[in-house]
């Protein structure tokens, strides 16, 4: 059954059509149950698809930087703000959301910035499955707040310089580079958050 705005109330006239064509009346009178409260309440719909997508993104962000916290950060942990990774999952999905494949159609780099600048984490793809329609670069800032550890303190200078730093704490702040890839007259969009 298709739910059209043309069916607006769970009339006695549509519900006999239905019927006359081998349609169960109990499944039809369910049907219309659902799709009444669906229309009457659209947005809960939306939010809660939107949350888990919200939730997934996040939970990818975490999972790439604790894979790269020791291949390519070379540190014992990293201390990220509380929701970062979750505000930066709305904004990924905020600029997925007018491309045409929306999230599906984006690879995603993910890069961390340093004093020498950018360095690379993880590329990811979301659906393999998808043409690329954009890429977004995602850039986490470190926290120029931070001291460094008494470990690292006793090390500098002498010939042990420290290959494995101890803790990477996190900004707050990130940028994200949107770049279109199926428009060759649409520019870069840079948001910093």
């Amino acid at each position: 059954m298709v739910a059209t705005s043309t069916l607006k109330t769970k009339s006695s006239e549509c519900i006999s059509e239905l019927v006359d064509r081998r349609y169960d009346q109990a499944c039809i009178e369910k049907e219309l149950d659902f799709w009444d409260h669906c229309l009457a309440e659209p947005q809960r719909t939306v939010d809660v698809t939107e949350d888990r997508s919200c939730q997934q993104l996040a939970k990818m962000f975490e999972n790439c930087l604790s894979r790269a916290k020791k291949t390519t950060l070379h540190c014992s942990s990293v201390l990220v703000p509380e929701k970062l990774t979750r505000r930066i999952a709305r904004e990924v999905l905020r600029l997925a959301s007018c491309e045409p494949c929306g999230l599906r159609g984006c690879v995603l780099y993910v890069d961390l910035e340093l004093d020498k600048g950018c360095k690379r984490l993880e590329r990811i793809v979301y659906d393999a499955t998808v043409v690329p329609t954009f890429e977004l670069t995602l850039v986490f800032k470190q926290d120029g707040t931070a001291w460094p550890s008494l470990r690292d303190f006793l090390f500098m200078g002498t010939c042990f310089a420290p290959t494995f730093r101890h803790v990477l704490k996190l900004s707050p702040g990130f940028r994200l580079v949107k770049k279109k890839l199926y428009s060759s007259s649409a520019g870069t969009v840079v948001e910093e958050c």
